[in-house]
């Protein structure tokens, strides 16, 4: 009888102990499943941009420039209206510039002529018109300024050629406002206000579209504004800056900038101010200096003189001739700028009445 209860007990035992040992395991394989690499796993993409590309993708155009018959260049453009019988294409400046002839390439492949309306080669943008019945999608234009330092964008374009139609590239939106010196052979140099962004932009995207992640234009990319030395760094013209003056490219005019009638150089010129026997006071490091005032100019009517050194406008100081420029461009005709000049080692103040204009090119 005990022996019985003895083989009992233990058969109960092992039977608590297995199933004790069972329960163990089987938390123990839930825990690693949950863990582990055999994980299930649902990816959602929410970051794509697919939603925002296909709202631009058919606006954008290759912008084809021709003289006497032969290819001078090639860039991007977008649609930005459709009216009555036309619609209507931004691109860049120095894409059709000197051209004859200019076509346009849609995404699906057909080829449309295009009217050259106007351009602007300091701001670098220029409105085509072509037959509204090619053309079925309308760019959404946006507002730059209400975008902020690493916004995602993106630019959609033709780099190298037309077998890269199409090419989308993505990146961050680097600066909101830069300003760079630009080197023009006609012009000198001259300051814009820019976009900065690290999307490749390449030769071929010149005149496309910057867009934001909701499928908004808010600038213009431009190799033009791309030093070949620098990885990451593109540029474009704010949206505004272009829109601002669509209406009087659309209608052939130029813009209006002020012409004040000098020839100047940098104060950093040292062989000019040597040649000019200019000695500078050690207060001033930066500054134009003008060479030559054309009689019955703004500049003269001013009292500005050769051998006079601008160093402020405005209460700005002046940098050097771009930036000088760049003072005078950020106004209208008839305004009056407050001058700073530095004569014979004196300082006194001038007021410069911007009543003169000067073309396009």
């Amino acid at each position: 009888m005990r022996e019985k209860i003895l083989t009992l007990v233990i058969i109960l035992v092992v039977f608590v102990a297995g199933v004790l040992g069972t329960l163990y395991f089987v938390n123990q394989n839930d825990k690693a499943e949950a863990s582990g690499p055999h994980q299930n796993v649902t990816v959602s993409e929410s970051d794509s941009l697919n939603t925002a590309i296909e709202k631009i993708y058919d606006a954008v155009v290759v912008v084809q420039s021709y003289s006497r018959g032969q290819q001078t260049s090639s860039g991007s453009g977008f649609v930005y209206k459709k009216e009555g019988n036309y619609a209507y294409i931004m691109t860049n400046y120095h894409v059709v510039e000197g051209a004859s002839e200019v076509n346009v390439v849609s995404m699906s492949g057909e080829t449309i002529s295009a009217e050259v309306l106007g351009g602007d080669s300091y701001a670098d943008i220029a409105v085509l018109r072509v037959d509204g019945d090619k053309v079925t999608t309308v760019a959404e234009i946006g507002d730059s300024t209400q975008s902020k330092i690493g916004d995602t964008v993106f630019t959609v374009g033709t780099p190298v050629d037309s077998q890269y139609i199409g090419t989308v590239t993505k990146g961050i939106l680097s600066s909101e406002t830069r300003t760079i010196t630009v080197s023009d052979s006609t012009k000198g140099e001259y300051m814009m206000e820019v976009l900065q962004t690290d999307a490749s932009i390449n030769p071929g995207n010149s005149g496309g579209p910057l867009v934001n992640i909701n499928g908004e234009v808010i600038g213009i990319t431009s190799m033009k504004l791309v030093t070949d030395e620098i990885e990451g760094m593109g540029f474009a013209i704010p949206i505004e800056v272009a829109m601002s003056q669509v209406e009087k490219l659309e209608n052939g005019e130029e813009i209006e900038r002020p012409y004040i009638g000098v020839s100047m150089y940098d104060v950093s010129n040292v062989a000019m101010l040597y040649r000019n026997n200019i000695e500078l006071d050690d207060s001033i490091e930066e500054g134009v200096v003008i060479s030559e005032v054309e009689s019955g100019s703004p500049a003269a009517e001013a009292g500005l003189q050769a051998n006079d050194i601008i160093v402020e406008a405005d209460g700005t100081e002046v940098k050097n001739g771009a930036h000088f420029k760049y003072i005078l461009y950020n106004h209208n005709i008839g305004d009056s700028v407050k001058l700073t000049i530095n004569r014979n080692g004196k300082q006194q103040e001038l007021t410069l009445r911007l009543t003169e204009t000067m073309g396009n090119n």
